[in-house]
């Protein structure tokens, strides 16, 4: 199973260049994750973003903190045929819409999707490594994927640590920088502490860089916008067998301009 797993979409750039370059890798690959953390200006996922997104070639979009910040998403999460979402699963209200991990028939494989959110100077959410441990009682997942949603390295790399051997893999966003500690952890799982994101590549993480260079240089709030121009489309890409992954490897494409 060769899996493809895109970072955080970010913005009309980040929804422009998946919808343009995803379709030309569309066939290379037998199952696309999309995080769309960022996809409606940087904050959330709307309508438009999701439509566009599984036009493109996606199979599963995942979240991440700004979850619940567009109206659409609540829609879309109750209707589980046409929008297969996953967001974070370690919600405290156990309540919270939608579904934290989803399981999918690849080639007569299962593959299971799940979102987790970090904690660490993030918002308080319940123990990611509790809620994980949890869900792999469970023995009809398959070969399981986790998108690990976190601001601090240390907490990724212990969570790729705490799952090596467990998962097919354990990929982090959030960030939007990809980081170079591409891996095969022992056990067979494919870890990289930060995919990169899908968004402007001329920008600071996805906005006009004038606004968070005032922000440092004065200490003052400063109103971010999506920045413009060329975009960057980056990701993880994933070869699985038996529950385990046998590959991993970076994925980058910039656009001209």
């Amino acid at each position: 199973m060769r899996v493809l797993f895109i970072g955080d979409v970010f913005g009309q750039p980040g929804r422009r260049v998946l919808s343009a370059h995803l379709p030309t890798i569309r066939s290379k690959f037998d199952f696309i994750i999309v995080n769309m953390e960022n996809a409606a200006g940087g904050f959330g996922l709307h309508r438009e973003g999701a439509d566009a997104a599984l036009q493109a070639g996606a199979n599963c979009l995942t979240l991440g903190n700004h979850a619940w910040h567009n109206r659409d998403v609540y829609a879309m999460v109750a209707d589980e045929g046409r929008f297969p979402i996953v967001r974070p699963l370690n919600y405290s209200d156990p309540g919270a819409p939608g579904v934290g991990f989803r399981t999918f028939n690849v080639k007569g494989e299962r593959l299971t999707v799940v979102n987790l959110l970090g904690r660490v100077f993030m918002d308080h959410v319940a123990n990611p490594f509790r809620a994980i441990d949890h869900l792999l009682e469970r023995d009809d997942l398959g070969s399981v994927f986790v998108d690990f949603h976190a601001e601090a390295t240390s907490e990724k790399m212990a969570m790729g640590w705490h799952l090596a051997g467990r998962v097919a893999a354990v990929i982090g966003t959030h960030t939007h920088v990809p980081t170079a500690d591409t891996r095969l952890l022992p056990g067979g799982t494919a870890y990289q502490s930060d995919a990169g994101f899908t968004g402007p590549h001329n920008s600071v993480i996805g906005s006009n860089p004038e606004g968070p260079l005032q922000r440092f240089l004065t200490e003052l709030p400063q109103r971010y916008s999506v920045a413009e121009g060329p975009a960057e489309l980056n990701g993880v890409i994933v070869q699985m067998e038996g529950g385990q992954a046998t590959s991993v490897e970076r994925y980058r494409y910039v656009e001209e301009g």
